[in-house]
């Protein structure tokens, strides 16, 4: 008998000091962001690793993940524009886009932005070359008001060596009438690290499209993003970010708003794909009489994991705030939400609210809401709430006795559950798409 020793599988990244200096040395950075990147490495290494005994990871257990396979960079630089899927390429509205920026496994493979909209000052570039040929825009903003390394172990992981990004600026009183659609795919197993920071100025407006998604792969890949939407004094922002990743896919993303006075920001999160997703959302309110709608749905099939944990922070008087997340599981699948309203001492007349609502489409899926309030004001009206149910009968037995044969009556059922959400979507081909990608879940034909 031979007996050989079972390799230890790594309990974390496999990155090192090296390949931040590496990184900031290929992509020609600046001083600035080099020392930062340094800084967030010192403070990442400084950080245990997540468990159960924090309270917003006790409900998660990511040890599935292959840090060999996930905690690696992918192959940067391989891939073209035809690794971007034709519906993803195509306009959102009518023939013409505001601006596109097409990423393949962390390499800009397409970047365009409209004439028109470049003449109102507006930039729209990815976030390597903003961070040389914008500084003075960049810096004071690319982790520093939003999502900071300090968030957590991935925020300063993501610091440190996020891989590609985007870098939209809107100026005062400019209105981009187009939209902005940025597609990031991963063909290759390994990580990226992708960044969205959007900036507009007081009484500016703007509308973002943001696709995550990937093909099947035999091994693991990870992603560890940020996103950052700042809004201005009055600003209006319109913001959709939507992913579909394979089953080899383990996230872990903190996403960060901070709304000015009279700001408006609103904000539509799909969760789809992937095999693990652990997202932290967060708006800020800091101006008085800023407002956020916040809306997220998902499905969870097979042995998927998805976790979003979402805070609505009041941290100005007359601010309001509306959440809504609906999701689905069914197989063996596993969802998390978390929630809380927050408001800070003396911040009065606030009106925030957050529901949760759960369809559960079989015994073996688990789903659990927890919503919360930490109000330290005494003239506010905030509300909470969270319900589960289960595909209805009812409904299913009326569409049957008109001819509706049963596994289309479930199937109409379950997309008007999540319809109220997909009229939020700004653009019709988008919602198509989500419909496709629903109703493949229901029928049982995405666990891969």
């Amino acid at each position: 008998m031979v007996m050989t020793a079972r390799k230890a599988r790594a309990s974390a990244p496999l990155f090192t000091q090296a390949d931040v200096e590496a990184l900031s040395e290929r992509n020609n950075e600046p001083k600035w962001l080099r020392e930062s990147r340094l800084a967030a490495w010192e403070l990442y290494e400084g950080l245990p690793m997540p468990d159960k005994s924090d309270e917003a990871w006790r409900r998660t257990d990511y040890r599935a993940v292959h840090w060999e396979e996930a905690g690696r960079f992918a192959s940067n630089g391989v891939g073209t524009i035809d690794d971007v899927p034709p519906a993803n390429r195509e306009p959102l509205i009518g023939d013409h886009q505001g601006g596109t920026l097409f990423f393949v496994n962390g390499k800009l493979v397409g970047s365009e932005i409209a004439p028109e909209l470049r003449k109102q000052g507006i930039i729209f570039t990815d976030l390597v070359t903003a961070c040389r040929e914008h500084s003075d825009l960049v810096r004071e903003r690319l982790m520093t008001k939003a999502v900071k390394p300090g968030d957590g172990k991935f925020a300063a992981l993501h610091a440190a060596l996020w891989t590609h990004g985007v870098f939209l600026y809107v100026p005062r009183g400019a209105a981009a009438e187009l939209p902005f659609h940025v597609v990031m795919v991963n063909t290759h197993e390994g990580a990226t690290m992708g960044h969205i920071l959007a900036a507009l100025e007081e009484n500016a407006q703007a509308t973002m499209l943001v696709d995550y998604l990937s093909p099947d792969l035999e091994l693991q890949s990870g992603y560890i993003g940020a996103t950052e939407l700042l809004v201005g004094r009055a600003a209006t922002l319109h913001y959709v970010g939507l992913q579909d990743w394979n089953r080899k896919t383990f996230e872990f993303s903190h996403q960060r708003a901070i709304i000015e006075r009279d700001g408006n920001l609103d904000w539509i999160v799909g969760t789809m794909g992937g095999q693990f997703v652990k997202l932290f959302i967060e708006a800020d309110l800091v101006g008085q009489g800023a407002g956020a709608r916040v809306s997220g749905m998902f499905f969870a099939d097979g042995t998927q994991t998805f976790d979003h944990d979402t805070q609505q922070n009041h941290n100005g008087p007359l601010t309001r705030s509306d959440l809504l997340f609906k999701g689905a599981a069914k197989d063996e699948a596993r969802s998390v939400w978390q929630g809380m309203i927050k408001s800070l001492p003396q911040m009065q007349k606030i009106d925030g609210f957050q529901a949760s609502r759960n369809l559960l489409l079989s015994e073996n899926a688990r789903m659990d809401a927890i919503p919360g309030l930490e109000i330290e004001a005494d003239d506010v009206r905030c509300t909470h709430a969270a319900t589960f149910g289960t595909l209805e009968e009812q409904p299913v037995f009326y569409l049957m006795s008109r001819g509706i044969p049963r596994p289309e009556a479930e199937l109409m059922v379950i997309e008007g559950f999540f319809e109220e959400l997909l009229d939020r979507v700004p653009f019709e081909r988008v919602r198509e798409r989500l419909r496709a990608g629903l109703e493949a879940k229901i029928v049982g034909t995405t666990a891969r």
